[in-house]
């Protein structure tokens, strides 16, 4: 019996269809690039300092030290003191160090040099409350979790299309509504919402591409569109935020791009094999047909009924327990959940370590963003011509040995400890990306959007708590990347265990899927009875 990818071979490799989807389907994913990047402008903390109880609300920051307020010093240089000042009544003629000083009754005043507002100052998120800003980076990821945990599951059972749009809409509309806060609980409650969005499009819009598009194409769609059109989102990122300091404008200007999505409804399909597994072939022999007359082929009449006993046994209904039903997916999700978590907790412990560098913060988002355009080009280079074993090792073992050497690094030598970092979070880049790939093509169709989801949604809490990692390098410093290294270095070493799927068709059912590469050897194509369930 064949295939489904050598049963829908006679639609060429590259044609007009093809790029149509590789190229709408890429579009989408521009504003995940930096929608959860968003926070380091729209909750950046301007400097500030206490208003003045005998004094205007309108009065400007001044920044030279000429107001009766104590100081303090940070980063080598006397400021105003952030959070206190002198209680009123008191002689300031006498010696500073008798007078007492009181919490910032009155509210504060901001620095507008580099930005005319933030949700910092919308909302004064500052001294007791300056635990709110990064805490609204962690309510976003929260709801990326939430999203990775339900979209799966939704994607499996009511279609990669549906859940894509669906998506999208729910994030452009909390985005435009947080520009309505009255409150930065209100605020915080539907940036949830947006990373339950972003998150369900970005899984959604990446299996919806890999299942329509053929096996020659798949890296190049999940590199050089889905991931570097995401880091063209970044590149944007900072760019606008330079030309745009007020983040009620900013986040409107990065929300309006969505509603030109609309018309891309009519020109992406539904994946093909999602319909074949719930018994709909009739719409998928349509999208073939019109794939055929976009390609200016020929269509070769009905051509799933030679798939049809495979398809049948997939129709029922299924439910997160497939994913550890046999011994072999069992196994594949343990090892890949554990990969996506320590990937995560590299990636994002390492981008948000990069405010600490010293710069320009837009200079610094933008070198960062573009960096990973290169890295994604090596990425579908290597993916083209290595196993994915060790495209996947690779990476991982880099990442984590560049930061062990650290330890080994004087801390005199700042460059050199820069370059190693840079060079570990470009380690992580390439191995965040293709574990997404290599998880594609180990789930099969029937499971696939419920295991990447569930692998994703693992990985969140490594976003939850990789903030905590990027707090570690500003507090301890070295072994904070010892931590991380050794993670990245056992993540490595245990991927070389996962089965090889280069050049191998996907996957439609549970009972196809490649053999762990330890059984390999002892029933090469021959799973056990237990994993010949479907």
């Amino acid at each position: 019996m064949d295939s489904y990818d050598e049963v829908i071979s006679f639609l060429g490799e590259w044609g007009p269809y093809q790029r149509s989807v590789f190229l709408s389907i890429s579009i989408i994913i521009i504003p995940n690039g930096y929608l959860a990047l968003s926070m380091v402008f729209l909750a950046d903390t301007p400097p500030h300092r206490c208003q003045l109880s005998n004094s205007s609300a309108d009065e400007t920051f001044l920044g030279n030290l000429s107001l009766p307020l104590p100081t303090e010093e940070v980063g080598g240089q006397q400021v105003y003191s952030r959070c206190s000042r002198y209680r009123a009544g008191q002689d300031l003629g006498s010696n500073g160090s008798t007078l007492v000083t009181e919490r910032c009754l009155d509210g504060w005043v901001y620095s507008t040099d580099r930005y005319v507002s933030t949700i910092v100052t919308q909302w004064d998120l500052v001294c007791d409350q300056k635990w709110k800003g990064p805490f609204t980076t962690s309510v976003f990821f929260l709801g990326v979790l939430f999203g990775s945990a339900i979209s799966g599951q939704l994607s499996d059972r009511y279609g990669r299309k549906v859940v894509l749009f669906g998506a999208i809409a729910l994030r452009t509309i909390a985005s435009l509504l947080q520009l309505a806060s009255q409150s930065w609980e209100m605020f915080c409650v539907l940036y949830c919402f947006v990373g339950m969005g972003e998150i369900s499009s970005y899984i959604a819009a990446f299996v919806l591409g890999i299942e329509i598009l053929s096996k020659s194409e798949r890296v190049a769609f999940s590199t050089l569109g889905i991931c570097m059109f995401y880091a063209f989102g970044y590149i944007l990122l900072p760019i606008l935020a330079y030309y745009i300091r007020d983040w009620k404008m900013l986040l409107l200007t990065l929300t309006m791009p969505e509603f030109l999505y609309i018309p891309l409804w009519w020109c992406i399909p539904e994946s093909p094999r999602w319909l074949l597994t719930q018994g709909r072939k009739e719409e998928a022999e349509a999208i073939l047909k019109y794939a055929a007359r976009k390609n200016g082929v020929s269509h070769v009449g009905p051509i799933f009924m030679t798939i049809h006993s495979d398809m049948d046994s997939s129709k029922h209904s299924r439910s997160y327990l497939d994913l550890i039903a046999t011994s072999n997916i069992r196994n594949v999700t343990i090892i890949l959940l554990w990969m996506w978590l320590i990937c995560t907790i590299g990636y994002y412990g390492l981008s948000l370590n990069t405010p600490n560098l010293h710069g320009d913060p837009y200079i610094n988002c933008l070198i960062s963003a573009a960096s990973e355009t290169l890295v994604y080009v090596m990425v579908w280079r290597l993916m083209r011509i290595s196993p994915r074993r060790m495209a996947t090792a690779g990476p991982l073992l880099f990442s984590g040995t560049m930061l062990l050497l650290i330890h080994w690094v004087p801390s005199t030598l700042q460059f050199v400890i820069t370059t190693l970092v840079m060079a570990g979070k470009s380690g992580a880049t390439a191995a965040f990306t293709i574990i997404y790939i290599y998880s594609l093509e180990l789930y099969p169709t029937v499971v696939r959007n419920m295991g990447v989801g569930v692998c994703s949604m693992t990985s969140r809490i490594g976003t939850v708590i990789s903030p905590y990692f990027a707090y570690m390098v500003a507090q301890i410093g070295i072994l904070a990347f010892i931590v991380m290294g050794s993670l990245m270095v056992m993540a490595g070493l245990v991927s070389l265990l996962l089965p090889e799927t280069h050049n191998k068709p996907l996957p439609e059912t549970i009972s196809q899927m490649q053999p762990m590469y330890c059984q390999v050897h002892a029933r090469v194509g021959s799973p056990t009875h237990s994993d010949r369930r479907d």
